[in-house]
């Protein structure tokens, strides 16, 4: 199926949680939208892997995603082997996107780096006609960085998208991978994630970057390229231009 928009996740919860709120408002828009998770996360502390399996399945009816794909790359081993990055290219060319979202390279967890720069390469290698692969070659129009760690002195994002109005739905779909969050019931060991705060971090993360564009919730994005725009009174203010006579 052909998508508008597809993003990478190293692994099922990570694009829920840093840029969840985005593909829900990409979805109450109209465009078609998928991730394709490198891992199924099976190195992970808390979890199964089918039971994993079952969370992305509801996490993507919260997203309103039309497509979810795990390569089912070895998790804490993902690289920019040719092995990996082949499966990568072919999942790009297989669902065309004209928007790839990435996780950014400055990350607390290696697996998190790699996909990075394996996507990077991947969006541009993708469209290679004579590197083959099981399906033609394309490359997408534009590759965006999601920011996935917030204790570093990460680069300053390139723009912040409202998520007011998705902000509980993201949420919602984060809480689908219960196994890796908050749990008062839980026999299993607490992990970075699944400390009784983090879910009050991430709306605290939330909150700050959306405060900086004025709205209630906000998430950050990076891109290298300078952005153009064509009509900077419609970009700043808004509506679209006038034919003639005075303002």
């Amino acid at each position: 199926m052909k998508l508008d928009v597809l993003a990478v996740s190293p692994h099922p919860d990570d694009v829920e949680l840093h840029c969840g709120g985005l593909m829900i408002r990409f979805a109450d828009l109209g465009y078609a939208t998928g991730i394709v998770d490198m891992s199924l996360g099976e190195m992970g502390t808390r979890g199964t892997v089918d039971g994993r399996k079952g969370e992305a399945a509801a996490a993507a009816e919260v997203l309103g995603l039309s497509e979810r794909l795990n390569l089912e790359l070895p998790d804490a081993r993902v690289g920019t082997s040719p092995t990996h990055r082949d499966a990568l290219i072919d999942a790009i060319r297989r669902f065309r996107p004209d928007l790839l979202l990435v996780p950014h390279e400055v990350a607390r967890h290696p697996d998190h780096g790699e996909t990075a720069r394996l996507a990077w390469d991947a969006a541009f290698l993708a469209g290679l006609e004579k590197l083959e692969t099981d399906h033609p070659a394309f490359r997408p129009r534009k590759a965006v960085f999601y920011l996935t760690h917030h204790r570093y002195q990460e680069p300053r994002p390139s723009f912040i998208v409202d998520i007011t109005s998705t902000f509980d739905r993201k949420i919602e779909a984060v809480k689908a991978h219960r196994s890796q969050f908050h749990d008062p019931d839980s026999a299993e060991p607490e992990t970075f994630i699944s400390r009784p705060e983090f879910l009050e971090e991430v709306e605290a993360q939330s909150r700050y970057y959306g405060q900086l564009i004025g709205a209630r919730y906000g998430e950050p994005f990076v891109v290298r390229e300078y952005i153009s725009i064509d009509d900077p009174l419609a970009h700043f203010v808004g509506g679209g231009g006038r034919e003639g006579g005075n303002r």
